[in-house]
């Protein structure tokens, strides 16, 4: 069976490799989690720098790797990089269950980090080299949908394990295995699209959305169908080593603030539940349907764009302000799932369009994974920076710690703002919606 790239086409098996990719690379740390209250037990003598190493350092190994990875792309054999990484992430996985102490966890942590660090931008870069057009927007969003529901599966099975053996959890880093038995197929993508041909100078061979659009369609080379770089003889400084600077900054910008405004979901709803009375097993729930929720858009995104068209990132983020406001004021466990499920559902539509606008802030077509590398260190930056940031505020509104709800109110607020601001601009290119992907 034979998959349509909008160039061409690729066996099926090779559609599936390049998913099962996905498997794992929302997975770093999960583990850990089970085992975070009880770790005093597991290790007597655990210090408390120990324990914030063990969950910050791996995040933080991730970032400088992602950014590797994107540079390595250029040079060496994608699928080489993949392999090498999946590797490293299943030696990683296997000598968890070797870990005598805390110093081995937080080492071999580390290099779970280097592994899943230059397995990111490839996992959705092997599907930008491959698709175009409207083709890469709903691979993308498989590929978003694939990687929140292992996510998801992995949060259960974690839970499920840790009952048992505190080494048991650390099962689930052995999914990468899955991945590298199919990695044999990835040598079915076309070399054209692992090695693009150096590009042509940007005015020659950029293309308009609009005949990136017909080009797609026609299935001509991925070289013609990158988004035009908005340069000329008065502004050629908006181009730099083949990127299109406003772009780039504007994207990240948008991923960084998208990614801290969400994340809170899964930081400080336990605090807030507990709180509120509610038992450490509806936490979970509302946990694990927050990531239910983000997984679910990925599969439907084209029909979802389709009918929201350019309303649709102006919509997403009022759902998200609205999930983020029903949590601060919401006491009830059912309103808690609702807001879990509004919040999930407006990040997923955000991510898989920001990962397809990743590839056209390039005007060379072989930097897209690159591309990809830098807008997705955005997120893991987010991630570590979310406490840091909550805290600035809190001091300043809150030193006294009085309101338990304040970093749901803080980031209501700010999606508000957020919302303005993606109407304000919603012709900008991070916020508009391509005709071609309806």
């Amino acid at each position: 069976m034979k998959i349509n790239t909008g160039k061409g086409t690729i066996p099926l098996m090779t559609l599936i490799a390049i998913w099962s990719i996905s498997l794992t690379v929302n997975l770093p740390g999960l583990a850990i989690t089970p085992m975070l209250g009880n770790l005093d037990k597991i290790f007597p003598h655990t210090s408390e720098l120990e324990i914030q190493l063990l969950t910050v350092l791996p995040n933080l190994c991730i970032i400088p790797f992602v950014l590797l990875s994107g540079r390595l792309s250029l040079s060496k054999s994608k699928i080489r990089i993949v392999v090498v990484a999946l590797a490293i992430y299943l030696a990683s996985g296997i000598l968890y269950f070797f870990a005598r102490n805390m110093v081995d966890l937080i080492v071999i942590s580390c290099l779970l980090g280097i592994g899943c660090g230059l397995l990111i931008p490839l996992a959705a870069g092997l599907l930008a080299d491959t698709f175009v057009g409207r083709f890469r927007m709903r691979q993308l969003g498989i590929k978003s949908g694939i990687s929140n529901l292992a996510l998801v599966c992995a949060t259960y099975i974690v839970g499920w394990l840790g009952h048992g053996n505190w080494r048991l959890p650390f099962a689930v880093y052995l999914i990468p295995a899955i991945p590298l038995a199919l990695s044999v197929f990835l040598r079915g993508i076309p070399k054209a699209d692992l090695n693009p041909a150096p590009a042509a100078p940007a005015g020659d061979m950029a293309a308009t959305s609009k005949a990136a659009s017909k080009a797609s369609e026609a299935g001509v080379a991925a070289g013609s169908i990158h988004a035009k770089a908005p340069v000329g003889a008065k502004n050629p400084s908006r181009v730099t080593d083949g990127f299109i600077m406003p772009r780039v900054w504007s994207l990240i910008a948008v991923y960084f603030f998208v990614c801290y405004a969400t994340v809170i979901v899964s930081y400080y709803t336990p605090f807030l539940m507990q709180t509120e009375g509610m038992s450490d097993s509806e936490t979970g729930t509302v946990t694990a349907i927050f990531f239910l929720a983000v997984f679910l858009p990925g599969f439907i995104l084209p029909y979802i764009v389709r009918l929201c068209r350019q309303s649709t990132l102006i919509l997403s983020s009022v759902v998200m302000a609205a999930g983020v406001l029903l949590m601060a004021v919401g006491h009830d466990f059912a309103l808690m799932c609702v807001a879990a499920v509004l919040v999930g559902l407006g990040y997923g539509i955000f991510q898989p369009l920001i990962y397809d606008k990743a590839t056209q802030i390039v005007t060379v077509p072989a930097k897209a994974t690159l591309a990809l590398a830098i807008v997705l260190a955005a997120n893991y930056i987010s991630i570590s920076a979310t406490p840091f940031i909550v805290d600035g505020f809190r001091d300043i509104f809150d030193p006294r710690r009085l309101v338990n709800t304040f970093p749901f109110i803080l980031n209501s607020v700010l999606l508000g703002l957020f919302t303005v601001v993606v109407l304000i601009f919603r012709r900008s290119f991070v916020f508009r919606i391509d005709p071609s992907y309806y």
